[in-house]
């Protein structure tokens, strides 16, 4: 199996891979990996601040709000945070855990914890409500494990007058098989690879002279496209000369898809708390590594 990462990707948090030399097992182990083994760092527990509180002024506010704790935790679960492999362990691999319940588990080689601490508009101020967003979440440690810019304005709930959230959260590594908070990446799709061959210029003129932005220009003297993001814009654009738009019968077969044998394009995107880069070469050594271990068992049971 070989890798090639697509020429102008990745775009921000989304990735194509040029996968060739495999076949779709494969490439399919890779998918289920990254949603089910790639670990990441995700909120796992809260703990909410309860009773009453005083604003300098006097004014007291209390830790009532318009949603239950529960949902606030799972909206709190849901947020990309900062993932460092290389710093974190499994709680249950840190040597600080160990002889200790699990409901004491804690240490800052295997836990992120972020407070916060908002009110709700006082009795003075003319807004009716307080959004309480991701950003608002403050971490206890290193700053580059602060909820990233892109992420700041996820809204977690609002606040009235007299209402404030206080609360703890807690991150730590877990994999996608015991919870979605913990799957890296989502839209994990992959198809054959293919190339455009254009049969018939005068014919497929029907679909240059649509305007889509495509032409015979973008085929090279061997009238073919090889580019996987021109051909995919070509797919795209042939919709409009498909069966059903009255057009096909003119366009009849002009330009043509043709698979390539054993070539996948596999793309996906990261939430943000890996880049997609990481999560990749991720499952690619996870899987390497139970392969690994596979062929051990065998060779001990063959042996």
């Amino acid at each position: 199996m070989k890798t090639q990462i697509i020429d102008g990707w990745p775009k921000g948090n989304r990735i194509k891979i040029l996968i060739t030399d495999t076949d779709a097992a494969q490439v399919n182990a890779i998918r289920r990996t990254i949603l089910a083994d790639v670990p990441k760092m995700a909120i796992s527990k809260v703990r909410f601040e309860l009773g009453q509180t005083q604003d300098q002024k006097g004014e007291y506010f209390e830790s009532v709000n318009a949603l239950p704790d529960e949902v606030i935790a799972h909206r709190l679960a849901m947020i990309p945070i900062p993932t460092y492999l290389d710093e974190f362990v499994f709680p249950e691999d840190d040597p600080a855990n160990e002889g200790l319940p699990e409901d004491q588990w804690g240490s800052p080689a295997s836990q992120i914890i972020y407070h916060c601490s908002i009110r709700g508009p006082s009795s003075e101020n003319k807004e009716e409500t307080k959004t309480v967003i991701a950003g608002d979440l403050n971490v206890l440690g290193e700053t580059k494990l602060q909820i990233s810019e892109s992420h700041q304005d996820i809204p977690l709930t609002i606040l009235l007058h007299g209402q404030y959230l206080e609360f703890y959260a807690y991150a730590t590594l877990g994999r996608g098989r015991d919870h979605a908070k913990w799957a890296p990446a989502s839209a994990i799709s992959y198809h054959r690879r293919e190339v455009a061959v254009l049969n018939n210029k005068k014919k497929a003129k029907i679909l240059f002279d649509l305007d889509l932005g495509v032409s015979q220009a973008d085929f090279g003297k061997d009238g073919r496209i090889d580019n996987i993001d021109m051909v995919e814009k070509m797919r795209k654009a042939m919709a409009q000369v498909s069966q059903g738009t009255g057009r096909d019968a003119d366009f009849n077969n002009a330009i043509s898809m043709e698979k390539v044998d054993r070539e996948f394009v596999f793309s996906f995107d990261t939430d943000g708390s890996l880049s997609p880069e990481v999560v990749f070469n991720q499952a690619c050594e996870v899987l390497s590594t139970r392969f690994v271990l596979l062929n051990e068992e065998l060779d001990a049971v063959l042996a």
